[in-house]
């Protein structure tokens, strides 16, 4: 009886979190759309004045990109700002054959009249979060815009986003990401789903009322005072970005998002790629509440809501822990339920919580439908769109429920970078990527191990108690055996 009522405590727990993650959501949609009704009337700069045109560095921080540096460094050079106002710094730290013929790129550039530098390191201290520091030492610029190496500014994207630093108290001008090869496949058209909803419902949500929001690693403007007075860039976590925003804003720094610029990038095409990049968010995410939570908490200056939110945000990848604890449980707790008639009342309460995916399927609506329009036929698509959406996201919780593991134990693990493809087309091969790593973790058995379970979750539904079984954990156990099978199978055959 003990198991078993330490099962019930540990499934309500993770319940309660969900839910509580699921209203803070509804409240970032009360936001959302209330923002979109509010006209700001914001100081600028005036660029037709040249004297109001500030100084800017952009920083591309590049490691083994050979498949992208030329169409990044093309791409940047297109860039219109007034050449004696503007600095690159390429801040390459990459140890194989990129770094000659990023060299001979860089040289060709120069001949034009750009202002670019080629900064290496010879060794990798602090990752991204090293390059990025190293180069701050001798950036020309007032202001710091930061590119990863997939990330493709249209031309007039400097003039669209530091013009908003005539505010001397803002730290931080971040931007939208666009997803380049979103219709690609399933797995981008999932990591798009994902992405969209927090630069829209999340950062607008947040930033509108004052909340916490965070850098994205790219595709946004520091100033560099602000870089300097919360700290500077730290390698002690594996989202530098979220870190030294955290440090920026309870520093009373200010940031401003911009839904309406769009930077496009390229979104992973390859499970192995998608794999590096959650396990590295995730973690990162859960060092840093480890990390910051005490120091939100602390905070005089800031609103009991706001540090709520915080929390919350900090807390963003511990969720797949819960929903993983949730998931694994239900199969004991649908046992449990029906062997145990005199626990019928709680379990008509716990029936309550399903409200969290109704919630999540509200808010994610209105995201969808910003982007591709409403209708019954795009709410159609959407309802299968969120169901592909929410059965990989699960398939993906014991893979991103270690990062998370990883990072509140604090167990360090080196910055992996995610491989880049330059893909344009579906008929375009990745498999000769250099990049891709072909070996297959040892977590991918377990996957597949849990779509087994889950198949057996279903199979309970049927056989369960003395009245022809119960359904009412089926769809739940449907989408389980479904993302885990995705993710298991994409897992074992997606290898160079």
């Amino acid at each position: 009886m003990f198991l078993i009522g330490l099962i019930i405590v540990i499934y309500t727990i993770s319940l309660v979190l969900i839910f509580l993650y699921a209203l803070a959501q509804l409240n970032l949609l009360s936001n959302y759309l209330s923002a979109r009704k509010t006209k700001t009337n914001e100081a600028k700069f005036d660029f037709s004045k040249p004297n109001e045109i500030p100084l800017v560095t952009i920083q591309l921080p590049v490691y083994n990109e050979i498949y992208v540096m030329e169409r990044l460094l093309e791409n940047i050079s297109k860039i219109e700002y007034p050449k004696d106002k503007l600095e690159i710094q390429v801040l390459d730290d990459s140890t194989d054959e990129s770094l000659e013929s990023t060299r001979l790129l860089i040289k060709n550039l120069k001949k034009t009249g750009i202002d670019i530098v080629h900064i290496c390191r010879t060794n990798r201290t602090g990752f991204k979060a090293g390059a990025l520091k190293e180069g701050l030492k001798v950036a020309k610029g007032e202001f710091i815009a930061i590119f990863d190496a997939d990330f493709l500014p249209k031309s007039n994207w400097l003039q669209q986003t530091v013009l908003y630093f005539k505010d001397k108290k803002l730290g931080v001008v971040q931007t939208r990401w666009g997803h380049l090869n979103r219709d690609y496949s399933v797995l981008t058209r999932i990591q798009a789903f994902a992405l969209d909803a927090h630069f829209t419902l999340e950062q607008v949500g947040r930033n509108s009322k004052g909340h916490f929001i965070n850098f994205n690693g790219t595709a946004g403007v520091w100033r560099k005072t602000c870089i300097l007075d919360a700290g500077n860039w730290e390698g002690d976590t594996l989202t530098e970005d979220l870190d030294l925003s955290y440090r920026a804003q309870l520093k009373d720094w200010k940031f401003k998002y911009l839904e309406d610029i769009e930077t496009p990038a390229e979104l992973p095409i390859v499970i192995s790629a998608a794999r590096s990049q959650q396990f590295r968010w995730n973690k990162g995410g859960a060092e840093n509440f480890k990390k910051m939570a005490g120091k939100v908490i602390s905070n005089k200056h800031i609103s009991t809501k706001t540090k709520v939110h915080g929390l919350l945000h900090l807390l963003n990848s511990t969720m797949f822990l819960n929903v993983l604890i949730v998931a694994i449980l239900s199969i004991p707790m649908l046992y449990i339920k029906n062997e145990y008639m005199q626990l019928k009342p709680y379990f008509y309460v716990m029936s309550f919580f399903v409200l969290s995916s109704l919630i999540f399927f509200i808010c994610y609506w209105f995201m969808y439908k910003k982007i591709y329009g409403s209708g019954f036929k795009n709410f159609m698509k959407y309802m299968f769109m969120f169901f592909t959406f929410f059965s990989v996201a699960m398939g993906f919780s014991l893979h991103n429920s270690i990062a998370v593991i990883e990072g509140h134990l604090g167990k360090r693990s080196d910055f992996i970078r995610t491989p880049k493809f330059n893909i344009n087309s579906v008929s375009d091969s990745w498999k000769n990527n250099k990049y891709l790593n072909k070996n297959i973790s040892i977590y991918v058995v377990f996957e597949g191990l849990l779509t087994l379970y889950f198949a057996f979750g279903m199979y309970l539904a049927f056989v369960v108690g003395d009245h022809g079984g119960d359904f009412g954990l089926f769809p739940f156990h449907l989408m389980l055996f479904l993302g885990f099978g995705f993710v298991f199978f994409k897992s074992i055959t997606s290898r160079v």
